[in-house]
C-alpha cells in the first residue's frame, strides 16, 4: 500500500496504523516462536521469562501507539505495569545468573 502511493507515510494516522500493524506482527511472531519451541521440545511448560517479554512488548505497543482518547490514568497504569514486568524479568534473570555461577 505504501509503495503504490495508496497511503501517505508522512500522515500521522497512517504512520500510527502501519507502525501499529508492524508491532502487532512482531508480537505475533514472538508468540508463535515461543509456542513452536514448546512444541518441538515436547514439553508443556512455557518459559515464564518469554511470556513476560511478550507482555512487555504488547504493553509497550499500547504506550507507543496510544488510542486517541486515552485517559492519563490508563497511561500511568500501563507504565506501572511495564515497570513491574520489567522488574520481574530482571529479578528472574539475576536469579538465573546466580544459579549458573
Amino acid at each position: 500500500m505504501l509503495v503504490m502511493d495508496a497511503l501517505n507515510p508522512l500522515d500521522h494516522e497512517v504512520f500510527q496504523l502501519v507502525f501499529g500493524a508492524t508491532m502487532t506482527l512482531l508480537i505475533a511472531m514472538e508468540f508463535k516462536h515461543s509456542i513452536v519451541k514448546v512444541a518441538l521440545r515436547k514439553e508443556s511448560i512455557i518459559q515464564v521469562k518469554t511470556v513476560i517479554l511478550i507482555a512487555i512488548l504488547a504493553l509497550a505497543r499500547k504506550l507507543i501507539i496510544p488510542e486517541p482518547d486515552i485517559a492519563p490514568a490508563k497511561v500511568a497504569v500501563l507504565a506501572g505495569t511495564v515497570l513491574a514486568l520489567g522488574l520481574t524479568y530482571w529479578l528472574m534473570r539475576e536469579r538465573d545468573d546466580r544459579k549458573s555461577e
